[in-house]
């Protein structure tokens, strides 16, 4: 089963644009994937910098999206609960929804996207940390697909 996940804004590996960053209009990208494998119930989206100083910094949770889903429109509303169904939690800067590379000056960040199917809803409110997702999915990934892409400041 091939689950990938891109972006039609930027390629694997490439610089994530402006726009998508806290020093553009700090919207959340396009995303889009791949059909979900057989007996996946819902889908959840982490982003993570690996490289912020402070240790892994989340710029995004995203869970309990349906099975159905198969992209993500540029500049998801910053609610918790979603049109259409799912939830957002609490990203690293204490807001619910997306919040974009900012990284310190210095060299390039690297932005993990992680796309996650799983076999059972996360049953999460609204509002939930990275924490409380990685515990709801645990024992129930049955794929995972990534996006990395890179940001420096100027």
């Amino acid at each position: 089963m091939n689950f990938t996940l891109g972006s039609p804004k930027w390629k694997a590996g490439d610089t994530i644009p402006r726009k998508f960053t806290c020093d553009g209009e700090d919207v959340s990208p396009p995303l889009d994937w791949d059909a979900a494998p057989a007996g996946t119930e819902s889908l959840s989206l982490v982003v993570e910098d690996p490289d912020a100083p402070g240790g892994t910094f989340i710029h995004w949770v995203l869970y309990d999206l349906p099975l159905g889903t198969r992209e993500l429109p540029e500049n998801v509303p910053a609610k918790g609960n979603l049109d259409g169904g799912g939830r957002q939690g609490r990203n690293s800067f204490g807001r619910v929804g997306y919040g974009g590379p900012c990284p310190p000056a210095g060299p390039a960040h690297r932005y993990y996207f992680r796309l996650y199917a799983l076999d059972r809803k996360t049953g999460l409110d609204a509002g939930a940390g990275r924490a409380d997702l990685d515990r709801a999915m645990q024992g129930h990934i049955l794929a995972q697909a990534e996006l990395m892409g890179r940001y420096k400041r100027r």
